[in-house]
């Protein structure tokens, strides 16, 4: 088989009776835009019978390589594996549902082609219920945009097409799937959004719940600190540690002023134990800040990798 140009990363859990249209509908899309391509599937340790139904697929179309994993580490870890083993030019992610569509596949491939490094799908009429499901989705959406500067209306499609050396260079742990357009930001990546088909769910059930949103904004809070401050954490906790140690000398400076100026008894006053706490925060965060430059220097050093990013190079 030629060397794929497009690899196709699909995290699958109990979507057996999804397989063989997923298998079609994919197929017929990859075939008709003319491209050698692949199809790495993310087993995430299903019990409903997925596994046979890939291995017979890899067994009648080699193009199709499926990863086994031993129980279920989430939807990250399945787009983790799949981008490590992806040999394509452009990596494409695409839920194994079927709610997205991969007629649309060719749109996301037109916009890689004009120079962008990662391309969005939108789900502009997204078939599913409001309060549980879109409404989470469309402040999750807001907030991530304003946080990151990384403007998309719809994060979490899973339908996107990245170029391969921008997902090579991510790491993905807990969550961080959804973010990858804002954490790849950092590498300064051309991003586009192409508006997208979204089908209802005709098999199985959904994996997510409104449990899902409070993770959002846990993981939100990872990749601004990581966008912001991953190689200069002194200056996070270490401004924190600044602001509450100088409160706490101006407090304990007034209290002074209070004790010997005035001759007040400042013993038992709520203030004094606030001096004291505030100060010895302001030390304990401006460590923080020390221990983490230590850290990130011995991290990059350690590991040979540079603090910038080459988009080209002429010599």
């Amino acid at each position: 088989m030629p060397d794929p140009i497009i690899s196709v990363v699909i995290p699958l859990y109990n979507e057996a009776e999804a397989i063989d249209e997923l298998y079609r509908q994919l197929t017929e899309a990859l075939e008709a835009y003319g491209a050698p391509y692949e199809v790495i599937v993310a087993d995430d340790g299903s019990a409903d019978g997925s596994f046979e139904k890939l291995k017979a697929i890899h067994e009648r179309d080699p193009r199709w390589r499926i990863i086994r994993f031993r129980r279920n580490f989430g939807q990250t870890a399945g787009f983790a594996a799949g981008f490590h083993r992806a040999r394509g030019d452009v990596v494409i992610t695409i839920d194994a549902d079927l709610q997205n569509d991969p007629a649309d596949i060719p749109k996301l491939m037109a916009k890689i082609e004009e120079g962008y490094d990662i391309v969005s799908g939108w789900r502009v009429d997204r078939q599913d219920t409001f309060l549980t499901r879109k409404l989470p989705s469309m402040m999750a959406n807001w907030l991530i945009s304003r946080t990151t500067n990384v403007t998309l209306h719809d994060y979490g499609c899973s339908l996107k097409a990245y170029r391969a050396d921008v997902v090579k260079n991510i790491h993905l742990y807990g969550e961080l799937h959804r973010f990858i357009p804002a954490v790849a930001s950092a590498y300064g990546v051309r991003v586009a959004e192409v508006p997208v088909n979204h089908r209802p769910r005709e098999h199985g059930q959904s994996k997510y719940g409104i449990s899902r949103t409070f993770r959002v904004l846990l993981d939100l809070i990872t990749v601004y600190f990581l966008l912001g401050y991953s190689t200069r954490p002194i200056h996070v906790f270490g401004g924190v540690g600044m602001v509450s140690f100088s409160l706490g000398v101006l407090i304990g400076l007034y209290l002074t002023l209070v004790k010997f100026g005035f001759g007040q008894d400042i013993g038992t006053r709520p203030m004094l134990l606030l001096s004291v706490l505030l100060i010895l925060l302001g030390v304990q965060m401006i460590a923080m800040g020390l221990l983490g430059e230590l850290i990130i220097r011995t991290y990059y050093e350690s590991t040979g990798k540079a603090i910038y990013y080459v988009r080209e190079e002429l010599s």
